[in-house]
C-alpha cells in the first residue's frame, strides 16, 4: 500500500423534489407498498423531469462541492464524471458538463460502471494525482435511472430513482489520513445479468417505426444479480480491511451502493458492522446507481455520522458486473 494517497476535501449532492411514493406505483403497476418494502426497503424515490438531464443534475451537485469548498471551476484539473444514462453517446458527458462549469482548462472525461463507477472515478483520480499529473479532481456521479426504466415492469421499476453527486479530491498531506485502501474488479461473463439495449451492436432501426418503446430499457435478473451482489461486496469488504490492516468490526461507517435493504443488511453482517452504524438512504432515494454512494456520504457527512479521524468503508457493484470497494480514514 503505497503512502502517497488522496483525500476528499469537499462533497455535494442534488436530487429532484418530485418525489414518487410506493403508492403512486401501485396506481401504475401490479405492486403493494408492503411487498416494495418487504423486499426492497424503498418507500419513495426521486424523479427528475423532462426538462433535465444528467449534465444539469451533476452540474448542481458539482456547484455544491466546489461552492463547500470555497474553491472556483479554475482550481479543478480534472472532472471525471460517472454516468450510465447519458444525455447522449457523443461527447462524453463530462465534456458537455465541463463546458457547464466554464472549466476549460482542465480535462474532462466519463468512467462506465454501472453502479461502481464513482468509486471506479476516485481511483482513477488517485492515480492522476499521486503520479503528480494533477493536483485537484473533481468526481461526479449522476443518473437518471427513470430514463431507461421500463414503467410497466413491477420487478425493476420499483427500484430505481435519479440524483447526483459529487467530491473534491486532492493529495492528502497527512499520513494514515484519506484513502487507505481501494479494490476494483470485474467479470464480463455476467454482463447479461443486467443490461441495456440498443447499442451499436443493436443498433436503432432507421425506420423509426420499427423502434418500441422498450428497445431502450434496462433488463435485470433479480434473483441473479442478488446472489452476485453479496458475494462481489462482501470480497470487496475482505479486499481493502486486508489491504489496510483493519479488522471487521473496527469500522465506524459503511456506506454500501443502495440497492437493496437485504443486500446492504448482508453487506453490513458480513463486515460485522451493526446497522446504526451503516448509512441507509434507499428508502428514500431507492437506487440512483453510481449516485448512491456519494449522496450518501454527503448525507452522513452534513448529519455528523462522518467526523474528523471517521474510518469509513464505501462499497458497490454494478452492471458489468462490476465491484469496488474504498476505505477511507476522513
Amino acid at each position: 500500500m503505497s503512502v502517497d494517497t488522496i483525500r476528499l476535501i469537499s462533497t455535494g449532492m442534488w436530487v429532484p423534489t418530485k418525489v414518487l411514493t410506493n403508492a403512486d406505483l401501485e396506481r401504475m403497476v401490479d405492486t403493494t407498498d408492503e411487498w416494495i418494502v418487504e423486499r426492497t426497503g424503498i418507500r419513495e424515490r426521486r424523479i427528475a423531469g423532462d426538462d433535465i438531464g444528467v449534465v444539469e443534475m451533476g452540474y448542481r451537485a458539482a456547484q455544491d462541492a466546489l461552492e463547500g469548498a470555497g474553491m472556483e471551476p479554475s482550481d479543478v484539473d480534472a472532472l471525471i464524471v460517472s454516468t450510465a444514462t447519458p444525455d447522449r453517446l457523443l461527447p462524453a458527458t463530462a465534456c458537455d458538463m465541463q463546458a457547464k462549469l466554464d472549466l476549460h482548462s482542465a480535462v474532462a472525461f466519463d468512467v462506465w460502471g454501472a453502479c461502481t463507477g464513482w468509486l471506479y472515478s476516485l481511483n482513477v483520480a488517485r492515480g492522476l494525482i499521486i503520479s503528480g499529473q494533477i493536483e485537484t479532481a473533481l468526481c461526479v456521479a449522476t443518473e437518471k435511472m427513470s430514463a431507461i426504466t421500463d414503467w410497466t415492469d413491477r420487478s425493476t421499476c420499483v427500484l430505481f430513482g435519479d440524483a447526483a453527486g459529487a467530491a473534491l479530491v486532492q493529495r492528502s498531506e497527512e499520513k494514515g489520513r484519506g484513502i487507505l485502501a481501494s479494490y476494483m474488479r470485474s467479470d464480463g461473463s455476467l454482463a447479461e445479468l443486467l443490461h441495456r439495449a440498443p447499442s451499436s451492436a443493436q443498433p436503432i432501426p432507421i425506420d423509426v417505426a420499427e423502434l418500441t418503446a422498450r428497445d431502450g430499457y434496462m433488463r435485470m435478473a433479480g434473483r441473479e444479480v442478488f446472489k452476485n451482489a453479496v458475494r462481489s461486496m462482501c470480497e470487496a469488504v475482505d479486499a481493502v480491511l486486508d489491504q489496510a490492516g483493519v479488522a471487521k468490526g473496527e469500522i465506524d461507517l459503511l456506506v454500501p451502493h443502495q440497492a437493496n435493504i437485504r443486500i446492504i443488511e448482508a453487506t453490513a453482517k458480513y463486515a460485522r458492522v451493526p446497522m446504526e452504524r451503516v448509512w441507509v438512504n434507499v428508502d428514500r432515494y431507492g437506487n440512483t446507481s453510481s449516485a448512491t454512494v456519494p449522496v450518501a456520504i454527503h448525507e452522513a457527512r452534513q448529519q455528523g455520522a462522518i467526523k474528523d479521524g471517521s474510518l469509513v468503508l464505501m462499497v458497490a457493484f454494478g452492471a458489468g458486473l462490476t465491484w469496488a470497494g474504498t476505505l477511507l480514514r476522513w
